[in-house]
């Protein structure tokens, strides 16, 4: 009997070609497609260096998308003047909006991890607060990171998934590496919060999501980094890989 196809699994990545530490920067994707691969999906990792036709062909063939972290979205995107953006990377705005749209256009899951959290909060009308004094830690293999507790909303899909499993009635405290965020007012038409972190600018999103049938999920925490979060979020990737199937 032949065993079914994995889902393939689209993980836009930031490019490190010109990165000044590659080999950290290759570990820290890496992580990316080994949560995928961990819960059965077949990752296809894309960067704004992917040949147009590779993408043409990838994107026309996915049965998920992946969002990951990494730099600034430009403010333009959303009618902003650049208030407090680092490392903006046109480019892969390009790529993540197009990435997007076939997503939406086919019907498939995504899951908005950091960056990928506001990227899908922009690409659905969103906005973006730029710069969260006091929120961010030390970048990834550069020493402990920033942690912060998060509250879960009663009755969204995020809070279904987290929780079951034995660690549901502890604390949620989970890692921040990002120094954007998205509050109440910036949200997207069409989205929900489902997590919510006090920080010096305010209450801020942690989760979102989309209240429709289709998997539309975004997390602010890293989950990928399991040394920093905690072990029930494997069940926000168990999901987003089951409803890639």
């Amino acid at each position: 009997m032949q065993r079914p196809r994995a889902p393939r699994i689209v993980v836009s990545l930031a490019d490190i070609t010109d990165h000044p530490e590659p080999d950290r920067a290759a570990r820290r994707a890496g992580l990316y497609l080994d949560a995928v691969r961990r819960h059965g999906g077949d990752p296809v990792p894309v960067h704004a260096s992917t040949p147009p036709e590779a993408l043409a062909e990838v994107l026309g063939s996915m049965d998920g998308l992946l969002l990951t972290g990494g730099g600034d979205i430009d403010p333009a995107r959303y009618g902003r003047p650049n208030e407090g953006s680092r490392d903006i990377d046109l480019p892969r705005d390009e790529l993540e909006a197009r990435a997007w749209e076939v997503a939406a256009e086919r019907g498939v899951p995504v899951l908005g991890i950091c960056r990928g959290l506001q990227a899908i909060n922009v690409f659905a009308g969103g906005s973006l607060l730029q710069h969260v004094e006091g929120h961010e830690g030390p970048s990834w293999g550069t020493g402990a990171p920033a942690t912060h507790r998060i509250d879960v909303v009663p009755g969204t899909q995020l809070a279904r998934l987290l929780e079951s499993g034995p660690a549901a009635a502890a604390p949620l405290v989970v890692n921040a590496y990002h120094h954007q965020g998205v509050r109440s007012d910036d949200l997207a038409p069409g989205l929900v919060a489902s997590a919510w972190a006090d920080s010096s600018a305010g209450p801020l999103v942690e989760g979102l999501e989309s209240p429709g049938s289709r998997f539309v999920v975004g997390v602010q925490c890293h989950p990928e980094r399991t040394d920093s979060t905690p072990s029930v979020f494997e069940n926000v990737f168990e999901a987003f890989i089951a409803a890639a199937r």
